[in-house]
């Protein structure tokens, strides 16, 4: 990769985490229109972690679950598009002690759950490509499940609550990693409560 192109990548990762910092101030229709804007210039093929980490944090900024579902299914697939061999820059995440509704988000190269919205844009730490990719998902599934829990569609909230569970082997045993383990046993718990719903085992994983 040239020095052109990385300086063109993280102008990308620079204004997605400068919305998401208006996001977390509570400017969520700033940050959308933002965030629309660079999705509208990235296009459908444009490049995989940019897509998986706005559409991540676009899923935020929304007011309707469906729509949050919608974003969410979108950075699932941009996430798919991360194939072993494609180098991924750094992503930022969403905190993993953020209020319901606000779940860790895809990291790449970050260590703890505190830190701001937006420092990991730009940032130089890489993982290998493999490991930056699988690091993704368990977060990603938990942004599901939370979603379908908000939609009352129980079922398909607790397979990818158990995706989420399967996944978690790839984080590591640190502030993130601790957070996103947390969230997933507090969606674990409340799924297992359910008015009217008797409590049930969680299978380990799916096909």
């Amino acid at each position: 990769m040239t020095e052109q192109q990385e300086a063109s990548e993280d102008a990308v990762m620079t204004r997605i985490g400068q919305a998401v910092i208006l996001l977390h101030a509570g400017d969520r229709e700033e940050a959308r229109n933002r965030l629309g804007e660079i999705w509208a210039e990235i296009g459908a093929e444009g490049d995989s972690l940019h897509r998986c980490t706005l559409a991540h944090y676009m899923a935020d900024a929304q007011d309707d679950p469906a729509d949050e579902l919608a974003w969410d299914l979108r950075a699932l697939t941009a996430a798919d598009g991360l194939r072993p061999g494609e180098e991924p820059g750094p992503a930022p995440g969403r905190e993993a002690g953020q209020p319901p509704g606000r779940r860790p988000g895809p990291v790449a190269g970050r260590g703890g759950a505190g830190q701001g919205a937006g420092q990991g844009a730009g940032q130089t730490a890489r993982p290998g490509p493999q490991q930056a990719v699988r690091v993704f998902y368990p977060s990603l599934h938990l942004s599901l499940a939370a979603d379908y829990v908000k939609l009352r569609r129980p079922e398909a909230a607790r397979v990818h609550l158990a995706r989420a569970r399967a996944a978690t082997g790839a984080l590591a045993d640190d502030g993130y990693g601790n957070g996103v383990r947390a969230a997933i046993a507090r969606l674990e718990r409340r799924l297992a409560t359910e008015p009217g719903e008797a409590p049930r085992p969680f299978p380990e994983q799916y096909p």
